[in-house]
C-alpha cells in the first residue's frame, strides 16, 4: 500500500514536473521580491489564497470534465452571481433559513446544468454557443430579480461558508479539499471517469462500445452547475451579500487554470491534480500582482498572456504526440 502512494506521489509530480515548477519559481520571486517578501509567504496570506481561489477550484473540477470531454462552459461566472443572489433572497426577503438558501443556490447551478446538458446532448449547438446563451440568460435573471442592487445578508450563519473558520482554517479550504477529493475520486475510480475520457478521446468509437455519450455529457454538465452554485453559495457568503455583478470573468480563471493544468482544449486528456497545481498558480499570480500594487487593468493583460501561453504549449505538445 505504501510502495503504491509512493509510486503514485512519483508519477504525479513526473506528470506534472513543468507546473511544479512554474509555480516554485513564482514563489521564490515573491518570496525575494522588495514590495512581496515579508507578506507573501505568511500563514495569513496563505489562508487567503487558499480561501480566494476556493470558488474557482470548484469550478475547475467541473470545468476539467467538461474540457476533457471536449466542451466549454461559459455560463459558470453567472452562475455563481444568480445563485449567490438567490440565497441571499431566500433569507432576506423570504425569511427562509440560511440552509434552506444555500441549497436554493446548489438547486439553481443543477438547474442551469441541467439545462446545458440537455441543450447540448439533444441538438448539435456547439457547447460554446448554448453555454454562452445560458451565461447571457443568468446574468439576466439575476439582474432582473436584484433589480441590479445587491442583497445584503450579514447574518452569522450566512457568513460561514465563506468567511467562518474551523479552528484556525476557514471554512472555504475544507470545502475546497472535500470537492476536489470527490472529484478526484469520480474522475479516477468510477466509470463515469472512465467514460468520460473516452468520449473525450472519440466520442463516436464510445457509443460504438456502447457508452451512452448524451448521459455522460448531461451529467459532466449539471455536475459543472452543482460546483458552480456551491461557488456561488461561498462568494456570496464571503461577501456578505448576493451581487448580480459577482462572478464577472470567472469562468476564465477556470479555463485558465484547467489548460494552464495541462487539460488539452482537444479534449481526451487531462487530469485534476494538474488542474489543482493550476488553480494555485492563477492564485498565486492575482495575489502577487496585488501585493506588488499592479493595477487591476494590467491584471486582465498578465493573465490572457498567460492563457495564450498555456494554450500554445498544448498545442505543441498535441502536434508532438501526432508525429
Amino acid at each position: 500500500m505504501a510502495s503504491r502512494f509512493g509510486n503514485g506521489v512519483v508519477k504525479y509530480f513526473k506528470d506534472n514536473i513543468g507546473i511544479i515548477i512554474a509555480l516554485l519559481a513564482m514563489c521564490i520571486f515573491l518570496v525575494i521580491f522588495p514590495t512581496t517578501r515579508t507578506t507573501f509567504l505568511t500563514p495569513n496570506n496563505m489562508f487567503n489564497i487558499l480561501r480566494q481561489n476556493a470558488s474557482n477550484l470548484f469550478l475547475a473540477t467541473g470545468m476539467t470534465m467538461v474540457i476533457i470531454l471536449g466542451g466549454i462552459e461559459l455560463s459558470v461566472g453567472s452562475v455563481i452571481a444568480l445563485s449567490g443572489c438567490v440565497a441571499a433572497g431566500c433569507v432576506v426577503n423570504l425569511g427562509l433559513p440560511e440552509v434552506v438558501g444555500f441549497l436554493a443556490a446548489i438547486l439553481v447551478g443543477a438547474l442551469v446544468g441541467m439545462f446545458n446538458g440537455l441543450i447540448i446532448c439533444k441538438t448539435d449547438i456547439p457547447p460554446f454557443i448554448v453555454t454562452l446563451a445560458s451565461m447571457n440568460i443568468a446574468k439576466g435573471i439575476a439582474l432582473v430579480y436584484t433589480q441590479g442592487a445587491p442583497i445584503r445578508c450579514m447574518t452569522d450563519a450566512f457568513k460561514f461558508p465563506g468567511a467562518g473558520y474551523v479552528g484556525p482554517v476557514p471554512t472555504p479550504v475544507i470545502l475546497m479539499v472535500i470537492v476536489f477529493i470527490i472529484a478526484a475520486l469520480i474522475i479516477n475510480r468510477t466509470q463515469l471517469g472512465r467514460h468520460i475520457y473516452a468520449v473525450g478521446g472519440n466520442a463516436q468509437a464510445a457509443q460504438f462500445s456502447g457508452i451512452n455519450v448524451s448521459k455522460v455529457k448531461f451529467i459532466v454538465y449539471t455536475y459543472t452547475g452543482i460546483m458552480a452554485g456551491i461557488a456561488g453559495m461561498v462568494t456570496a457568503s464571503r461577501l456578505y451579500s448576493g451581487q448580480p455583478t459577482a462572478g464577472d470573468g470567472a469562468e476564465m480563471d477556470a479555463i485558465a487554470a484547467v489548460v494552464v493544468g495541462g487539460t488539452s482544449m482537444s479534449g481526451g486528456s487531462g487530469r485534476l491534480g494538474g488542474t489543482l497545481i493550476g488553480v494555485l498558480i492563477i492564485g498565486v499570480l492575482n495575489n502577487g500582482l496585488n501585493l506588488m500594487g499592479v493595477d487591476s487593468n494590467w491584471q486582465y493583460i498578465v493573465k490572457g498572456l498567460v492563457i495564450l501561453l498555456a494554450v500554445y504549449v498544448d498545442f505543441i505538445r498535441n502536434k508532438k504526440a501526432g508525429r
